[in-house]
This record gives C-alpha cells, sequence and structure tokens, in this order.
C-alpha cells in the first residue's frame, strides 16, 4: 500500500517540489544545494535576506486522522482506499509498561504509525499544503523540518515581510492542530555589511535571533563562511582519532560536510 500510495503521489506531481524528505531523488545534500544557492544568488544581487527555522512539537503525534482522511480525499484518493486508510488508522491503542507494571489501554486518536512504512508517506500528505499558506518558493521541507528564507531590497522591508509569512503560516498550523516549539525556533540574517535590528514573532512571542544554527546536519552561519562547521567535523574528527588503532596517519582533510583520512 505504501508503494502504490507514492507512486499516485509521483506519478500525479501531487507532492511539494521543496519537500525532500522521504522521496525518492531528493536527499539533504540537494535540499542544501538549493538554499544555498539561492541565498548566494540574492547576496549576490545585495538583497538581504532572512532565514526562519521552525521547530514543530511532536509533528509525527500530532497528525489529526479526520484531516489526514480529508486531504487523502482532496488528492482523490476515495472509495475503497479512503476506507482502507480509515481502517488501517482508528482502532489502535497503547500501554505504557514501567517496572514490569502495565498502565491501562488508551486509545490513540491522532497520530501517524511512527516505526510504519505508511507513516512517512502520510505525514507527506497532511503537511503537503502548507505550500498554499506561504505561496512561492520561500518555504523548504524536510519531513517535519520547516523552513523559511525570505529575500528582500532592505532589512527593514525583509523583516516586515517575515512576520507577514510567518503568521499566515500559523494560522495554518493552527488549523491543522500543528504547534511551534518557541524556544527551539530562531531566524537568522544573511546581510553582508551591519543590519539594522529586527524582531520577528510568532503568536506575539518573539523568537530567538542567532548567527548559526544546525540546519539539515550542517551547521549554517550567517556569513556563510562555514567556520563553525568546519570546527565541529574537525573536534569530531580528532575525538574519533583518539578511538583508532595506531596507525599512520598521513593527511587529514576537512570540508564543509566531508571529512576523508589519509593512511
Amino acid at each position: 500500500m505504501k508503494s502504490r500510495l507514492y507512486s499516485y503521489l509521483e506519478t500525479n506531481n501531487v507532492l511539494f517540489d521543496y519537500q525532500f524528505g522521504f522521496r525518492h531523488n531528493h536527499s539533504t545534500t540537494l535540499a542544501l544545494i538549493d538554499v544555498v544557492d539561492k541565498l548566494y544568488e540574492n547576496l549576490d544581487k545585495h538583497n538581504k535576506v532572512i532565514g526562519i527555522y521552525l521547530d514543530l512539537q511532536k509533528a509525527f503525534d500530532t497528525v489529526n486522522h479526520d484531516i489526514l482522511l480529508h486531504k487523502l480525499h482532496n488528492y482523490e484518493i476515495r472509495g475503497v482506499a479512503l476506507d482502507w486508510f480509515r481502517n488501517y488508522l482508528s482502532g489502535r491503542y497503547q500501554y505504557t509498561t514501567v517496572n514490569g507494571v502495565n498502565s491501562e489501554l488508551t486509545a490513540i486518536t491522532c497520530g501517524v504509525p511512527q516505526g510504519s512504512a505508511l507513516g512517512p508517506v502520510l505525514f507527506l500528505v497532511y503537511v503537503n499544503d502548507i505550500k498554499n499558506a506561504v505561496p512561492g518558493d520561500q518555504i523548504k521541507l524536510f519531513a517535519d523540518d520547516t523552513n523559511l528564507f525570505l529575500f528582500g531590497c532592505t532589512i527593514g522591508d525583509t523583516n516586515f515581510y517575515s512576520n507577514i509569512k510567518l503568521n499566515k503560516l500559523c494560522d495554518w498550523l493552527i488549523g491543522n492542530k500543528l504547534s511551534v516549539n518557541i524556544e527551539k525556533t530562531s531566524y537568522m540574517i544573511f546581510f553582508r555589511g551591519k543590519a539594522n535590528e529586527t524582531l520577528l514573532c510568532i503568536n506575539n512571542q518573539v523568537i530567538n535571533k542567532v548567527s548559526s544554527c544546525r540546519y539539515l546536519g550542517v551547521i549554517i552561519d550567517d556569513k556563510l563562511k562555514w567556520t563553525d562547521h568546519i570546527n565541529q567535523v574537525s573536534t569530531t574528527s580528532f575525538t574519533l582519532l583518539f578511538d583508532l588503532p595506531v596507525y599512520k596517519v598521513t593527511a587529514i582533510n576537512v570540508s564543509c560536510s566531508v571529512l576523508s583520512i589519509v593512511f
């Protein structure tokens, strides 16, 4: 069923172009190349860029079954197939065991079955129409990793534009019963020069401004110098070297995302 559903979604171009998670011929590498290329392109044009990194709270566990089934219906998965998915999601129970003592059974009323083959694909269907909240290619997805990259001629315009987009995105999240972890959500200004003060808010709560953060496994900084990432890779590599057998190490090459040790 997972193969049939995924084949249907891909054949009919249902999935958002900038959803890079759980898809064939898509990867974190492609997502990074797409984002970094867009950043350099706009910085070369002297545009101001704001990157917003949203953290969704327990996104896979809070998928609303009724909303998911409604979306499957909208994507023309109907009749017996839709009934099959309804049956697949319903009638599930869970319990917790602590020190050999079991809790009472509790019905599972939301979430996709994690660890299942269908879970990731159903989640892609659930978040697919997030593109309608923020039209264009500003939003980048990797499963539940949700990121916005917005561009403007001035930092003031970009800041204003970013808050508008965030409000629209929050409306979509509320409508789909998903929520943002404000403490783990942050934004970054990519700007060659001295940037004016900015302020981004979600539900009237100010989100953190950072100079670097981890994005799809790579530490990206606001100057695109990759210094923090290279230092982190270097530190990790030298730590691992102490755990290796005694060999003659002739060279260590560290790039943005690749470490090679020559013996």
